[in-house]
C-alpha cells in the first residue's frame, strides 16, 4: 500500500490548502492518537513547532484531535526538530509531533511524527495511520478526554542536553562565532548554547515574525552569514535551517562548507580517535563523488541510500554505524541523537577547530568536490520519469559521462520538483548533460 499523505519527511504542503489544513490536522491527531494508544497508562503526545504563522492554526487542531481520543498533550512551542525527538523520549511520551516545513518558505508547513523511542515513524506506521483516516474515529468518553499543558522549561532542557555532548573540559572561550538561526525554531536556544560554552556570539536570523523564516537567511541562503563572518572577523559561521536539523558552515574567509565537508571532518576525526563505528559513513545518492574518494583513500567506506535523512538513519541502525547525513546539512550523530541535529553537529566541528587551533579553511576543506550540478525542474502533476523519452535521455547521459561520472533524476519528496543532477570531472559536459536531461523532463511533463 502506498502512502497518500506522508512523503519522505512527514506530511507537507501549502498552509490552508490540503493536506495542510486544520481539518486534516484534526483527523491526523485522531488517527495517530488511536494508533499509538497502546496499554493502560495515561497516554501523552508532545507537540513542537517552528515559527511559521500557520503553526498557530495547526497546533490547536492537532491538540483537539489528540485530546478527543484521550491523549494528553504537552506543548513546547518553537523548538528544533531534534529537541522534539529528544523530549519525546525523555518525557516517556507515546508520540512526538513537529510542525515544520524545514527549509521551505513560510507559506509551506509540515507535520513530522516521532515514536516513543524518539525515531521518526516507519513507512509501515504511517500507512497504518493513513488507514485510520478512512474509518470513523474512536472518540474517548467525556470523562476520559485528554488534557493540554505547556512545558515551560523545554528550551532549557534541550540546551543542557546539547551542552552535555561537549566535553566539560572544553570551552569556546577563544572563538568568535556567527550563528544564523534562519528566523526559525532555534532562534533562542542556539545562541544560548554557544554563549554558555564561552563563545563570542554574533546572532543573526533571530527575529521571527511568522513570515520571514528562511527568507534570505539560514542554511539554504548562507550569503548573509558569509558576509557577517568577514565583517566581524569571526572564526566561523554556522547556519541552521528553519527547524535546525541541518547546518552549513562558513570559514573565516566567508566560504561555505556543505554537509559533505562537515561529514568528512567528523569522520576523519572520529576515525583517528577510534570512535567511527564500522569504518564507514552513511550518506545519500546526492553526496559528492569527491567525498567518496576522500573516504576510500583513508580506508573508509561510503554507504549510499536514497534521499531522506530517515533512510540514512535506517541504514545506520541496521548496520551499527554512528555517523551519517546528507549533503544538504542533515548530520546524524546516533551516539547522542535519533535524528539530524544542526547544533549538535556544529559542536563537533567547533571541538575540532578548538583542538586543532588552525583556521576553519585549513581543517574544514578536506577534499575538492567533483564538479556537480543540480537543476530543479518545477512541474505540475505527476511526471512519468519511467517513460521511454526520459529513460533514453538518462541512458544517453550515462553513456556520455562513462565511468567518470554519474546521473541522478528523481522526484522531490517535499516540493513539486524533479531534481536533475549530474557530476563528473568535465564540468562543461556535466552542464550539457543536466540541460539535456532537464529538457527531456520538461517535455515529458503533463
Amino acid at each position: 500500500m502506498t502512502r497518500k499523505y506522508f512523503g519522505t519527511d512527514g506530511i507537507r504542503g501549502t498552509a490552508n490548502q490540503e493536506p495542510m489544513t486544520a481539518e486534516t490536522a484534526l483527523k491526523l491527531g485522531m488517527a495517530a492518537g488511536r494508533e499509538f494508544y497502546r496499554g493502560d497508562h495515561r497516554h501523552r503526545v508532545l507537540i513542537g513547532k517552528d515559527t511559521r504563522l500557520s503553526g498557530y492554526m495547526l497546533e490547536p487542531a492537532l491538540t483537539a484531535g489528540f485530546t478527543s481520543v484521550g491523549m494528553d498533550v504537552i506543548l513546547v512551542g518553537p523548538m528544533p526538530t531534534p529537541a522534539v525527538a529528544m523530549l519525546t523520549r525523555s518525557l516517556r511520551a507515546d508520540l512526538g509531533v513537529m510542525l515544520s516545513a524545514s527549509h521551505n518558505p513560510f507559506q509551506d508547513n509540515g507535520i513530522k511524527l516521532f515514536g516513543p523511542d524518539g525515531f521518526k515513524l516507519s513507512d509501515a506506521d504511517e500507512i497504518r495511520i493513513e488507514k485510520r483516516f478512512e474509518s470513523d474515529p474512536e472518540l474517548a468518553q467525556a470523562a476520559h478526554l485528554g488534557r493540554a499543558q505547556r512545558l515551560e522549561d523545554a528550551g532549557g532542557r534541550y540546551i543542557e542536553f546539547i551542552k552535555s555532548t561537549y566535553s566539560s573540559e572544553r570551552t569556546l572561550d577563544d572563538l568568535k562565532v556567527v550563528i544564523d538561526c534562519a528566523n526559525g525554531a532555534a532562534y533562542k536556544v542556539a545562541p544560548t548554547v554557544l554563549w554558555e560554552l564561552g563563545a563570542e556570539v554574533i546572532p543573526i536570523g533571530v527575529n521571527p515574525d511568522g513570515t520571514n523564516i528562511n527568507e534570505g537567511c539560514g542554511s539554504t541562503n548562507p550569503a548573509v552569514l558569509c558576509e557577517q563572518v568577514v565583517a566581524h572577523g569571526a572564526d566561523i559561521g554556522i547556519a541552521l535551517d528553519g527547524d535546525a536539523d541541518r547546518l552549513v558552515i562558513a570559514d573565516e574567509a566567508g566560504h561555505v562548507l556543505d554537509g559533505d565537508q562537515v561529514m568528512a571532518m567528523i569522520a576523519q576525526r572520529w576515525h583517528k580517535t577510534g570512535r567511527l563505528r564500522g569504518d564507514a559513513l552513511v550518506a545519500t545518492v546526492m553526496s559528492n563523488l569527491g567525498l567518496e574518494i576522500f573516504l576510500r583513500e583513508r580506508g573508509l567506506a561510503l554507504h549510499r541510500v536514497q534521499v531522506g535523512d530517515r533512510y540514512v538513519l535506517e541504514h545506520m541502525r541496521a548496520n551499527g554505524f554512528n555517523l551519517g547525513g546528507e549533503q544538504s546539512g542533515h548530520i546524524i550523530i546516533s551516539d547522542h541523537a535519533t535524528t539530524g541535529d544542526g547544533l549538535l553537529a556544529a559542536l563537533q566541528v567547533l571541538a575540532l577547530v578548538a583542538d586543532e587551533a588552525r583556521p576553519v579553511s585549513e581543517v574544514g576543506r578536506l577534499f575538492e568536490p567533483v564538479p556537480q550540478l543540480l537543476k530543479n525542474v518545477r512541474v505540475q502533476g505527476d511526471v512519468p520519469l519511467e517513460c521511454d523519452d526520459v529513460q533514453r535521455a538518462i541512458a544517453d547521459a550515462e553513456q556520455r559521462l562513462g565511468d567518470k561520472g554519474r546521473v541522478l533524476v528523481r522526484k522531490s519528496g517535499t516540493e513539486p520538483l524533479v531534481r536533475v543532477m549530474a557530476e563528473g570531472f568535465d564540468s562543461a559536459l556535466v552542464t550539457q548533460v543536466v540541460d539535456d536531461l532537464s529538457a527531456a523532463v520538461e517535455q515529458a511533463a503533463p
